[in-house]
């Protein structure tokens, strides 16, 4: 097995391991830290910057607990605005019937219970 195969399988495995909100929450913690790490800044800059508790930051490396807008804000501190902004600006299906639906829901105000 090659290199390239061996990361892809591994990719594969990866996506498949993190399917609880909990394991996700720690892997947004993990690459969270390496991203600060990488930028050489310390909990307490990010903190002072983000206008953010570094009790807030400590908790969510440790655990991968935090509020959203912490999340946010620490999020925008590192340069990554756009990509929380646009979190869910694309919509993502599963099957062609979902993205009938996705079709027809465009514009919508409200959704409406299935009968």
């Amino acid at each position: 097995m090659d290199f390239v195969e061996t990361n892809n399988i591994l990719s594969v495995l990866d996506n498949y391991m993190l399917e609880s909100a909990d394991n996700i929450a720690l892997k947004l913690a993990q690459d969270f830290r390496n991203r600060r790490i990488e930028k050489n800044l310390t909990r307490e800059q990010v903190a002072e910057h983000a206008q953010v508790a570094v009790s807030n930051i400590v908790r969510f490396e440790q655990k991968g607990l935090i509020s959203l807008k912490n999340l946010i804000a620490i999020a925008m501190t590192l340069g990554y605005t756009s990509e929380v902004k646009n979190i869910f600006q694309t919509p993502k299906y599963s099957t062609m019937e979902e993205l009938t639906q996705i079709r027809r829901n465009t514009g919508k105000k409200k959704a409406h219970k299935i009968k």
